[in-house]
């Protein structure tokens, strides 16, 4: 495999503590399959057989579902270096629960989900902590959809936003900090359109509550941010 996509998989944290020199040999027991898609061809369609899992080498990936009504959401947009398909891939169903396609013109490494929890048969040394990255990747996402549930239960957007300000610096203790879900992620998890997330920031910037570029975000007022937690 090229090194500029060795580079992107270092940064999986589906291959965190791997260390470069060891990918090739770990990519060869999981036979890797490297396609390459043009902006918006259909990578996966929502109801097809689940067997593999993919991971996105460049450009952007999107995730979408239908509504009853016949249109388009977009769940999730995933970027270099993210997994997709990990959820359902050990579960019952065994089917794509979402639409996966091309959101920009990119390239996505695939592999059988079978070779992450079958037997090695080079009895790769890598492989036991590729199985524990992945029982901590689907642990992580289970813990966020219990948060998310949670989150969903505040009344008000501003609460659901100051909440999830407070969790963030809770972690670390410093008011400025960055955040681990950029803007579209964040609309989608507390439930909002990301155009009705960005003016409720913006008020909560012009109120003197916090402040922010891009992902960094500084809390200037946290008593009165804790008040809208109340």
């Amino acid at each position: 495999m090229e090194k500029k996509w060795l580079d992107v998989l270092s940064g999986c944290p589906l291959f965190e503590g791997i260390e470069q020199s060891d990918l090739q040999s770990i990519l060869g027991c999981l036979e890797i399959k490297t396609v390459e898609y043009e902006k918006n061809e259909y990578l996966k369609i929502a109801g097809d057989k689940l067997q593999q899992i993919g991971v996105v080498l460049s450009g952007v990936v999107a995730l979408s579902k239908e509504t009853s009504s016949g249109n388009r959401v977009i769940i999730n947009l995933l970027e270099a270096g993210e997994i997709f398909g990990e959820m359902a891939a050990y579960s019952d169903q065994k089917s794509w629960p979402v639409t996966v396609s091309a959101h920009t013109d990119c390239t996505v490494m695939f592999f059988s989900t079978d070779k992450i929890v079958g037997c090695c048969g080079n009895v790769c040394y890598c492989h036991q902590k590729l199985i524990l990255n992945m029982l901590k990747i689907v642990s992580n996402r289970a813990l966020l959809l219990n948060k998310k549930v949670e989150y969903h239960s505040l009344k008000t957007l501003r609460c659901k936003i100051a909440t999830y300000l407070l969790d963030e610096y809770a972690k670390g203790g410093k008011s400025t900090f960055q955040l681990t879900l950029n803007r579209n992620e964040l609309a989608e998890f507390v439930n909002a359109t990301r155009p009705s997330l960005s003016r409720e920031l913006g008020k909560m910037r012009d109120e003197g509550l916090i402040d922010f570029f891009s992902t960094a975000i500084k809390i200037k007022d946290l008593e009165a941010l804790k008040k809208y937690c109340e």
